[in-house]
């Protein structure tokens, strides 16, 4: 995924355990991170810009955020808006956490240890 500068959405809530988001949503997630709130077409080229999905296989994927509560969508202007209700600090986090879990007993320690080249 892409760089850039990340958009802190306000209203982002904490990623719980019980919130998963796959590859999949993730892809999703990205531009709102980046960009802030988007309209569904300028979502989708983003999207289309990194994956070469169908305009469906989007729409399923955002629809899936937003019943996680992952992602709302408000008219502004006139337009349906897009937002991601999570940050993507948070899900990083979840992420190391459940990396952390699966490998090193919860130990983020052991983790970054072995990461930075260390024994666990």
């Amino acid at each position: 995924m892409g760089g850039g500068v990340a958009h802190r959405p306000r209203g982002a809530a904490v990623l719980t355990p019980s919130l998963h988001i796959t590859e999949a949503e993730s892809w999703v997630l990205d531009p709102l991170w980046r960009r802030g709130p988007m309209s569904f077409a300028a979502l989708i080229a983003e999207v289309k810009a990194a994956q070469p999905w169908a305009d469906a296989t989007i729409k399923t994927l955002l629809g899936r955020l937003m019943r996680k509560n992952l992602v709302a969508s408000e008219r502004q202007d006139g337009r349906q808006l897009y937002r991601p209700l999570v940050t993507r600090e948070a899900y990083v986090d979840a992420e190391i956490q459940a990396l952390a879990d699966r490998l090193f007993g919860g130990e983020v320690a052991a983790l970054a240890r072995r990461l930075a080249g260390g024994a666990t």
